[in-house]
């Protein structure tokens, strides 16, 4: 029993549960979909995943302090749209100037929700639910309610989306799914061993503890909501070279599924707890689940709404009553261990000797 408790985090165990989840979901919908291992639906499903779980990244970082950010969705349309534009009107402009141009924007928008939440004080579910409303309205009127359509935006874009970078078992990876990868990988390893990833647990596990311990609290959070601004950003882009034509809807709701694909992977709404791995995991079930019930039943959209609605009631509920009891449960016994592995020494001069030497 304690190689169990040594080797897995109530985390860990979360995003096992969501592995075996996928899992079963793929199986039972394997036998009621005629063809439902095909790479088109496969490309289909990563694409969208790709965009949300780049937007889940950023949330969970805003989460982990204790704080929310319903406004990606709004930074994700305006992103978008806004770089859709000036590509239409100047075709010339390099790619790499345009995905900094988007990363920027939505670094902008991040700043300004930060800059309320951290040192106006104004609670982030106010904030961002009012920022939310704020930037679709600006681009409501800055766009005349004018289109991007593909005819206006230059090749180069427009083969992105089917570009292919390997095939593996026939199923092609695209550009964007390995992008999202690396990120959730570059920000599981920032979280877990850079000072700045220690300190975002640290303020949502214990605000008032971080506080008299000296951390810069405001800065910390600030940053969080930059980035979490310049990673929807970057989804702006994606969201452009995914579907090409751009309304000022676009991207409309994509925060509730944002904040599903947390809470399902796992991501603590008391703060200081969540793994970006869980939050991959959360996204990709949840869509898989999207998509293969409107194969299977031909249900409306409107239901979909009402089933995330639901899953993050659930994941909600599963944290409070379960994953909490789990990680006290935890706790407990890695102090026992380490308690007992401290007498086991204390008992064995030979061992205390040997564990200084070592």
């Amino acid at each position: 029993m304690n190689w169990i408790r040594r080797t897995f985090r109530p985390e860990q165990i979360r995003e096992l549960i969501l592995l075996l989840l996928i899992a079963l979901i793929f199986i039972f919908f394997s036998t009621q979909i005629k063809g439902y291992f095909s790479p088109r639906i496969f490309n289909r499903i990563t694409s969208d995943v790709a965009i949300i779980t780049v937007v889940a990244v950023g949330e969970v970082l805003v989460l982990l302090t204790r704080n929310y950010d319903l406004s990606v969705g709004s930074i994700v349309g305006v992103t978008a749209y806004v770089v859709g534009t000036l590509l239409s009107h100047d075709q010339t402009m390099a790619p790499m100037m345009v995905v900094s141009l988007a990363i920027g924007l939505g670094a902008l928008m991040g700043l300004i929700n930060g800059a309320l939440v951290s040192y106006g004080k104004v609670p982030s579910i106010i904030v961002t639910f009012g920022t939310l409303a704020i930037y679709r309205s600006v681009l409501v009127e800055i766009s005349n309610a004018k289109t991007v359509v593909t005819e206006q935006l230059p090749q180069w874009l427009l083969d992105l989306p089917g570009a292919n970078l390997m095939t593996i078992s026939g199923f092609d990876i695209r550009p964007m799914v390995l992008m999202a990868l690396i990120i959730v990988v570059l920000f599981q390893l920032i979280i877990t061993y850079l000072p700045w990833g220690r300190q975002l647990h640290a303020i949502g596990s214990n605000p008032e503890a971080a506080r008299i311990g000296g951390l810069p609290a405001q800065r910390i959070v600030l940053l969080a909501y930059v980035v979490c601004g310049a990673l929807a950003g970057l989804a702006g882009f994606m969201y452009l070279v995914r579907f090409g034509n751009i309304t000022v809807v676009a991207a409309q709701g994509m925060e509730m599924q944002v904040v599903a694909a947390a809470v399902v992977g796992g991501v603590s709404t008391n703060g200081g707890t969540g793994t970006m791995i869980g939050a991959l995991l959360g996204a990709f079930m949840i869509n898989l689940l999207q998509q293969s019930l409107l194969r299977w039943l031909q249900i409306s959209e409107f239901w979909i709404d009402a089933l995330l609605g639901a899953l993050i009631l659930f994941a909600v509920l599963v944290d409070h009553v379960i994953m909490d009891r789990l990680r006290a449960f935890w706790s407990h016994s890695v102090l026992q261990i380490r308690t007992d592995d401290s007498q086991s020494v204390d008992a064995n001069p030979g061992a205390k000797e040997n564990s200084h030497v070592a």
